[in-house]
């Protein structure tokens, strides 16, 4: 079987590619720049995007992981339905119904919606938030303070690598055409949780500061974050406070393996956030 890997340079793409050659599979990955991609040999690398549908390398293909990208994903599945592909794994998210204007989960639901009815063979991930994300918290770990709204806000992160796992795995395996599994970390963690962890694994003192949500939001702005994307996630943030996450324990049935901690993934980043 030969599995495209869309995004193959992409934070989930990148350890979809290195989990299905472990797997032994045959392996195309899409990016843009091959040379400066610096995937495995083992690969077949192959220039292409999904921004760019019809110039894509769909024959001779089983089946595919598709990293979310809603303006084009209508024409990629014209196109990959003519090229005679039947199992699409798409990447989405759990932010799908959340009502909001501003959410990710608009893009995820367009994404869905024209692969279920495009008539493959479809599975869908929706992975909550990212540890990933408190990377951007490195600035304020060394200076010995995080500043953030809502430090109860209790969510479930998860390791990128933890969903690129559970992706080869149903993908490679029976048993999952039709099913949308909603992906966590293995543990509920608030935002001062999160920076306790932060300071006991890198052995150093963090305080957290509660921000207001207004001081939070004029924080985002003067980042360039957009004014209705702010308020999404302050909506995100407050909404977690009041109905904390609960893992979900679908990563460590599909993947075989326990979820990576919060604590591990920090551990792995010490140089990052030191």
């Amino acid at each position: 079987m030969t599995i495209l890997v869309t995004g193959a340079t992409g934070s989930v793409g990148r350890l979809v590619v290195d989990e299905l050659l472990a797997a032994g599979e045959d392996v195309r990955a899409l990016t843009v720049d091959p040379e400066r991609a610096k995937l495995p040999e083992a690969a077949e690398v192959v220039v292409g995007s999904l921004a760019r549908p019809d110039e894509l390398p769909l024959g001779g293909i089983d089946a595919v992981y598709l990293a979310p990208m809603a303006r084009t994903v209508r024409r990629f599945c014209e196109l990959a339905a003519d090229a005679g592909i039947e199992r699409v794994v798409a990447l989405s998210g759990s932010s799908i119904g959340d009502g909001h204007e501003a959410s990710s989960g608009n893009a995820y639901a367009v994404v869905e919606a024209e692969v279920g009815k495009a008539g493959f063979a479809w599975t869908f991930l929706r992975p909550g938030s990212f540890m990933d994300n408190t990377l951007d918290w490195a600035g304020m770990v060394r200076a010995g303070e995080v500043a953030m709204a809502y430090g109860d806000s209790t969510q479930t992160p998860i390791a990128l690598g933890d969903i690129a796992a559970v992706a080869a795995r149903v993908l490679t395996t029976d048993g999952h055409v039709g099913a949308t599994y909603v992906l966590s970390g293995p543990e509920a963690l608030s935002l001062r949780g999160q920076v306790a962890t932060l300071a006991a694994v890198l052995g150093t003192e963090i305080q957290f500061r509660e921000l207001t949500p207004g001081e939070q939001r004029g924080r985002w702005l003067g980042y360039g974050v957009p004014e209705r994307v702010a308020d999404w996630l302050l909506t995100g943030f407050e909404s977690t406070t009041r109905n904390p996450e609960v893992p979900t324990g679908v990563v460590e049935e599909l993947s075989g393996r326990p979820g990576t901690t919060y604590a591990e993934w920090v551990a792995a980043r010490r140089e990052h956030f030191a």
